[in-house]
Order: C-alpha cells, then sequence, then structure tokens
C-alpha cells in the first residue's frame, strides 16, 4: 500500500471528509468519518501533512492531530476557493483543501492555544454581558436622553456603559446638558444633600419634551410628490 503523504480534512459538526494523496498526487484515499473515528483514523497514519480550513473549531482538531505526530496547516477558507471545482460538496472541498496545502505561495494561519482562544472569549461578548461592565451606571432612560437614543435597543452597537456615562458629564459641564447618566445624578445629588430621586422634567428639560410632543403630532409633507403624482392633498 502506498504511503499518504498529504490529507485534505473538511472538517463539520458530524461527518468529516478526508481526501489523502501519496507524493505523485495519486489519490488513496476519499472517504467519510464521523467525529468520533477522526482520531482513530490518523492514530494508524504514518506522520503526514494535514490541511484543514481556519475556523473556530479547526485549532482544536489541529492540537489533536499535532499530539499525534501530523504536521497541520491552516488556511484561510478565502485562500481554499479558488481550488474548489464544480459541483461544491464535502467531497471537492476535502479535495481543494489538499491541493492548497502543497502550494508554496500559500498563507497559513499559526494553531492558537486554548488560552488564547478562551481569552477572545472575552474580547467578543457584548458590553452588556461583559464581566466589567458596570449596570449601575446607564443612561437615564427619560426620552429627551440623546445616548440614550443611540444605545437603547442595539446592545451590539453600544459602545458600553462607561463612555455614556462620560459623554454625559461633558454635556452636564458644558451647561447645555439633556442628558445625565442615572449613576451620576443620584451621586451628585447623594453629595448635595438633595432628593436622590429622578425627575424627567428636572434642568431645563420640559421645553425640550414640548417641542418632540409637538414634532410627533405634526404630519410631514411631501414637496412636490403630490403634484407629480396627482395626489396632492395640501
Amino acid at each position: 500500500m502506498q504511503t499518504i503523504t498529504t490529507i485534505g480534512l473538511d472538517i463539520a459538526k458530524s461527518v468529516f471528509q478526508v481526501h489523502g494523496v501519496d507524493a505523485g498526487g495519486q489519490v488513496i484515499v476519499r472517504r467519510q468519518l464521523k467525529r468520533r473515528y477522526i482520531l482513530t483514523f490518523f492514530q494508524k497514519l504514518s506522520p503526514c501533512l494535514v490541511g484543514i480550513e481556519a475556523c473556530g473549531s479547526a485549532h482544536h482538531w489541529s492540537r489533536e492531530l499535532q499530539a499525534l505526530g501530523h504536521t497541520v496547516r491552516l488556511m484561510p477558507p478565502a485562500y481554499v476557493k479558488p481550488y474548489v471545482k464544480r459541483q461544491k460538496n464535502d467531497a471537492t472541498d476535502a479535495e481543494a483543501i489538499c491541493e492548497a496545502v502543497t502550494r508554496t505561495n500559500m498563507r497559513f494561519v499559526p494553531t492558537k492555544t486554548a488560552e488564547q482562544q478562551s481569552g477572545l472569549v472575552l474580547h467578543r461578548a457584548p458590553p452588556s454581558v461583559h464581566p466589567s461592565a458596570d449596570l449601575g451606571d446607564q443612561c437615564n432612560p427619560s426620552p429627551p436622553c440623546r445616548v440614550r437614543d443611540r444605545c437603547a435597543g442595539r446592545a451590539s452597537r453600544c459602545r458600553g456603559a462607561a463612555q455614556c456615562r462620560h459623554r454625559c458629564e461633558r454635556q452636564a459641564s458644558s451647561g447645555n446638558s439633556s442628558c445625565v447618566s442615572l449613576g451620576t445624578r443620584r451621586s451628585t445629588a447623594k453629595d448635595q444633600g438633595a432628593d436622590t430621586r429622578v425627575r424627567p422634567a428636572d434642568q431645563g428639560l420640559a421645553p425640550i419634551q414640548r417641542d418632540e410632543q409637538e414634532a410627533r403630532r405634526s404630519p410631514r409633507r411631501r414637496s412636490g410628490a403630490g403634484h407629480r403624482f396627482g395626489r396632492c392633498r395640501c
């Protein structure tokens, strides 16, 4: 039996595709394997070059196969795509990976350790679930709050309570503030011995609320649109 030198491994959730060739490029093995049989299959092989598309679980399999003595190289999926032939499926993907890993000008992704991957979880977590988020200094949920309009209902886009608080403090110091963070207002009122309740109409917010209510009640008119289509209701 000829020795397998290069293997293209297309990983998935349950069924993996293996495409192995020898030194001359002849196909030796082309088969599907269940997840529980992957390590058993590679334990029986002599050390060879294994190519995998880089993803979250690819780093795990790279560490497992390197522990068995194989050389694993991870590649960005965008660099493997030009080698995929027609009728894209798991078999053609594994064949494309096997061909791309042998290219001399191919760029590879270094394998991350388990500690590095666990650290990335904190960087990718949204501010609302981050352990360092200060939930007590959220922006005042009153309607005139300008920063609240950007943050409310958009947890994935919100830059966090810290920036919201700092921006509110800068607006309050300038004298024309329409938004003061809840934590800052409570702490300031407590230091001055005043009432700690947050009133929606304090600091001159009543005129702003009245203007916004009038703007919502006033109908919108489209200039020129009604005349063009003959439906003018002016």
